[in-house]
């Protein structure tokens, strides 16, 4: 496989890709702490309308959705794909010929979702396809734990950075993601994504061209480390980016098996929702999305079948 130039110092065998370096030879089988070897699997490609407004649009945002990822959250929502061992495997070519179907279909992007792990093989899907007619804009939507360098090498690849900011508590990221050192990777990662697509741009329908948004997920408990994040991430980058502050998150029925996870097995109650956004408010934070109404249901969680794959 030829990839650009900006990723020739970028491998799977062995992987540097994310910053846990399992150094792993996944060209042979062997499998990171990603799960994934060097063959990309995909759950699901297909227009989805649960994004912000600004990335849905009305036809949907052309999500593709990758198996595997290098964080594990336990509490994630796409466990099925994440950890679960599902998804259907894709060459290159076939990946660069999804995003120009999801294209036709009226997609508003194309949304790259935990690509971290495929990223040599997504770059050279994402320049085939734009020799090929591709045109939307494409979303790298992840979970902020990327290497900073790897940012800096989407820069002309990627338009709109879509990134979770999971953590300011490195207690709590370990607990909950294995990963102590996720706030100052997520800090490294996140300047460089604003360095790298600058002040956002929208076309006259309101849909982002280019930009970042920050999303948060609000746990059940946890609003001081939402406020923390919040704080943080308009302190320092102001209007430049997006705020996503979630209330979706779902307490699934396998976190009753662990007892040290008793305080995620409900949802976010309305008050704490409540209390978050308006200390978001009163900080000053204008350039922000929330959410309304029950999303906390698994209804909301896509189906990872292989459609469109």
């Amino acid at each position: 496989m030829v990839v650009s130039m900006e990723w020739k110092n970028w491998s799977s065998s062995p992987c540097n890709l994310c910053p846990r370096n399992c150094q792993v030879n996944r060209g042979q089988g062997q499998k990171g702490f990603c799960g994934m070897d060097d063959t990309v699997r995909l759950g699901r490609a297909a227009l989805h309308l649960w994004e912000e407004p600004c990335i849905s649009g009305k036809n949907g945002s052309g999500t593709v959705f990758f198996a595997g990822c290098n964080l594990r959250c336990v509490y994630c929502q796409n466990h099925e794909i994440s950890a679960g061992g599902k998804g259907k495997s894709v060459s290159v070519e076939r990946l660069s010929e999804i995003f120009l179907e999801l294209q036709e279909k009226g997609a508003a992007n194309i949304n790259l979702v935990t690509p971290d792990h495929y990223l040599p093989q997504t770059a050279q899907a994402v320049l085939s396809a734009r020799r090929d007619g591709l045109t939307v804009p494409v979303v790298y939507n992840g979970s902020g734990y990327e290497k900073r360098e790897i940012i800096r090498d989407l820069k002309g690849i990627v338009d709109i950075f879509l990134t979770d900011f999971k953590y300011m508590d490195t207690a709590m990221a370990q607990r909950y993601s294995s990963a102590p050192d996720y706030p100052q990777v997520a800090m490294a990662a996140l300047d460089e994504m604003v360095k790298a697509v600058g002040e956002p741009f929208f076309d006259d329908g309101g849909m982002m061209q280019r930009g970042v948004i920050v999303r948060h997920l609000l746990l059940p408990g946890h609003k001081k480390n939402a406020r923390d994040v919040i704080r943080y991430v308009y302190e320092t980058y102001g209007e430049r980016v997006y705020l996503s502050l979630m209330s979706q998150y779902t307490p699934f029925e396998r976190l009753k098996e662990n007892p040290g996870l008793k305080q995620l097995c409900r949802r976010v109650t309305r008050r704490e929702y409540e209390a978050v956004v308006d200390y978001a408010l009163e900080l000053g934070v204008r350039n922000a999305f929330i959410q309304e109404g029950d999303v906390a249901r698994e209804s909301f969680v896509p189906d990872f079948e292989g459609e469109g794959v």
